[in-house]
């Protein structure tokens, strides 16, 4: 049925009469992959460019903070717990040095990939006697449950790094420039389902610029692509929520509430871009003894904020923020692939670089085929 339903929104996106160029953003690792993996672009008109946005917290997770967690694992008496990506993921110091947390993994210290803050958890009341540091980076779709698990109860033997960040200032921040970066956006279902998705009005509202709420299935992301290229045709920019069995007005109340319980919405750094305002989640008051960022401080570089930019020719912040395609990195596919990664992007499941990379887009030339 998908399938069907996907040939049907093909055929009428191209019966459409579009304008020479059109942009398109999407901000979420799910929808790239989806996007890449079904060969959608493939099978788009050829003047219709689907571009990758900030859809990876794994890309813009403070390099401080990851600096700060490898210390931490090397020098302290306690276990990091992380997800999975995160343990590939390299700071800028020299190579003779651990760079990384699989690294400090290798030269022993206790560092354990996680799927779920369950996990943590777990371990926490396995093991009473042993300290545990849960480093947490996510969008919102994963501080929601990170927020539940501490709302809960928090094990008296765990601490927590939390680099959690919000999805939408990213995109406010690329729509406060000159020109407007896109033509389009498909809003990610994932966040909408739990923040509600009235978050992306002001995208049409404030900026004239068409918006659909999407789902993860082909046939779902065309139907939201067909939703923003018709009102970009019609001149009618407006919110449509294109998933809505599974994105309700609102979004998840309780799931809302327990990120308002724990967390404070803070201004926060996003590796390569800078500070955007009220885009991160710091924790509450009532968890600051259990801040491991307070309780590390001795173990903190400032220098890291200052070097908290990719390494050196690495394009991961402008393929976060969609200013470039991840084949024109320079740095892409010679000394940057992913048994080697140089930037984050070719590190996490849901960075664009890694993903263009396991749907077979592995020069420009293979870019320029979509869109000759």
């Amino acid at each position: 049925m998908s399938d069907a339903k996907a040939r049907e929104w093909i055929e009428a996106i191209h019966q459409l009469d579009l304008p020479s160029r059109v942009r398109v953003m999407n901000v979420c690792g799910g929808h790239e992959r989806t996007l890449s993996m079904a060969g959608i672009r493939s099978v788009l008109p050829k003047n219709v460019e689907i571009i990758p946005g900030p859809g990876c917290p794994v890309c813009v997770c403070p390099e401080e903070d990851l600096y700060l967690a490898i210390q931490i694992a090397l020098h302290r008496d306690a276990t990091v717990m992380t997800f999975g990506d995160m343990l590939r993921v390299p700071t800028n110091v020299p190579k003779r040095e651990v760079r990384t947390l699989e690294q400090a993994r290798a030269a022993g210290a206790r560092v354990v990939p996680i799927a779920s803050p369950s996990e943590v958890w777990d371990a926490a009341m396995a093991n009473p006697s042993e300290r545990f540091v849960f480093f947490a980076a996510g969008f919102e779709t994963t501080m929601a449950p990170v927020a539940a698990r501490i709302a809960e109860g928090l094990p008296e033997n765990v601490d927590l790094l939390i680099s959690g960040r919000r999805t939408w200032p990213a995109v406010a921040t690329l729509l406060a420039g000159d020109r407007a970066a896109f033509d389009g956006l498909i809003a990610p279902g994932h966040v909408a389902a739990v923040m509600g998705p009235e978050e992306w009005l002001f995208v049409p509202e404030t900026h004239g610029i068409p918006s659909a709420v999407s789902g993860f299935r082909p046939d779902q992301l065309l139907s939201a692509l067909y939703s923003v290229l018709r009102q970009l045709v019609e001149k009618t920019p407006v919110l449509e929520n294109c998933y809505a069995h599974a994105v309700p007005a609102g979004g998840n109340a309780q799931a809302r509430r327990l990120l308002d319980t724990v967390f404070e919405i803070v201004d926060a750094p996003w590796r390569g871009i800078g500070t955007l305002p009220e885009s991160g989640y710091g924790l509450r008051p009532a968890y600051a003894a259990r801040d491991a960022r307070v309780l590390h401080a001795d173990l903190a570089d400032e220098s890291r904020k200052r070097m908290g930019e990719m390494p050196a020719g690495c394009g991961c912040a402008d393929v976060v923020l969609g200013r470039i395609y991840p084949t024109e990195c320079a740095l892409y596919g010679t000394t940057c692939v992913p048994r080697s990664p140089v930037g984050p992007c070719m590190v996490s499941d849901e960075g664009a670089c890694r993903i263009w990379w396991a749907g077979g887009i592995r020069s420009p030339e293979d870019l320029r085929t979509l869109h000759a």
